[in-house]
């Protein structure tokens, strides 16, 4: 019998794993898959570096790329757009990093195994079942127990797929294709390590993402969120970008990959002895790259609302999680709508490519990039919210 089981040990599992341990509770993390395994969502944010201390996560440049900030790039008009982090508001982190996920994830859950975590790889979860004081978990190992359980199973998202309770968000990106390129040249690898920037090319009814990584790898997608998109688009969007073919001249390239209909949010996201967390919660539009850092963050708020509640036999309230929700329900629709403005308004124009943008709109841009999303003194974020572009607001599918 344990405290709390979680299904899930990418970031947001092993985040939980690694909190619960350090508080002492009893908790064990099923994961379907061996570690190290291959993810996307290789571009980290700022608002990441307190919850790495609180982990005892180390990052440095002997591993990982550093990434000082964010590009956008419009190659049709020669419009280009350099955001540094530590040009946010007030106590926004200064940096980020970029990071192979295979490696990144697994070092996770070794640092939350050496806080006392248990996490067991290969163990496929079959079926869940909820009792009054109990969950039951079968695998295709044996079966589990716990007080509590936490689905942690990124897009899969095991609780909401099998509840019918994913909603999609409509004209968000639908759809990306992407690959490796390693062996960049010397010269390449040193233009791009040196900042470390994410760098985003606006195309047709898109963008494309080029994120430099430690080692000289540098990856490369395209994200539509209309129109076809397919290993052609792909190639001929690459091909239509002298920026790409310089920086990739000469490199090894791995096969393509496809990534199809990830926005959504889950409209029933906890109950009775249960919660969701990160993209089994909700996953929009990647380009900001905020999926890892919500699913972190997220999975620490819901572990110190969780702890207390299983100390004092509380854990069973189906509105135990409400107040985690609230506040990352502010995230999510603040980063829904700074994604929807970027396809379906002139704000790139507007403020990205701004001769001479307001200073502390600009700030606030760039707090926001950074993940800093709650925080009171955001005039930019301020603006969002009185915007007419609003998010959508999501109801569950009928049966």
């Amino acid at each position: 019998m344990h405290d709390v089981l979680i299904v899930g040990a990418g970031p947001a599992g092993s985040t939980a794993a690694n909190l619960l341990a350090q508080a002492g509770v009893r908790a064990v993390a099923l994961d379907k898959d061996v570690f190290p395994r291959f993810h996307i969502g290789e571009s980290l944010l700022p608002i990441d570096l307190p919850i790495f201390a609180r982990l005892g996560v180390a990052m440095d440049r002997e591993s990982w790329q550093f990434k000082q900030g964010a590009e956008f790039i419009d190659e049709r008009t020669g419009e280009f757009a350099f955001f540094s982090f530590a040009d946010g508001l007030e106590g926004t982190p200064p940096h980020a990093w970029q990071v192979d996920r295979a490696a990144f994830d697994t070092m996770l859950c070794d640092v939350a195994r050496s806080r006392g975590a248990d996490i067991r790889f290969g163990e496929r979860v079959q079926d869940v079942a909820f009792a009054d004081d109990h969950v039951r978990v079968v695998t295709d190992r044996g079966e589990h127990r716990a007080r509590y359980l936490l689905d942690c199973t990124g897009q899969d998202a095991m609780l909401g797929r099998g509840g019918r309770t994913i909603a999609p968000l409509h004209e968000l990106g639908r759809a990306a294709v992407f690959c490796h390129f390693d062996d960049l040249s010397p010269e390449v690898r040193a233009e791009l390590g040196e900042q470390g920037n994410i760098k985003v090319l606006i195309v047709e009814d898109g963008w494309h993402w080029l994120i430099p990584m430690h080692g000289g790898r540098l990856s490369v997608g395209l994200v539509k969120w209309r129109g076809k998109l397919d290993d052609d688009a792909f190639e001929a969007a690459l091909a239509a970008s002298p920026l790409c073919r310089r920086l990739t001249a000469g490199a090894t390239r791995s096969a393509s990959r496809t990534i199809r209909n990830w926005s959504y949010k889950n409209t029933r996201p906890s109950g009775p002895r249960w919660a969701c967390v990160g993209d089994a919660c909700a996953f929009l539009d990647p380009v900001f790259s905020s999926g890892v850092s919500l699913a972190m963050l997220g999975a620490e708020r819901t572990v110190d609302v969780l702890v207390p509640a299983l100390a004092e036999g509380r854990e069973a309230a189906a509105d135990l999680m409400a107040p985690v929700h609230a506040t990352m329900q502010i995230a999510y629709d603040s980063f829904e709508q700074l994604i929807r403005r970027f396809y379906h308004t002139r704000l790139v124009s507007h403020l990205f490519f701004a001769r001479t943008p307001d200073p502390q709109l600009r700030r606030g841009l760039i707090s926001m990039l950074a993940g800093d999303v709650w925080r009171d003194d955001n005039p930019f974020q301020d603006m969002l919210r009185s915007s007419r572009v609003q998010p959508q607001r999501v109801t569950a599918p009928s049966e």
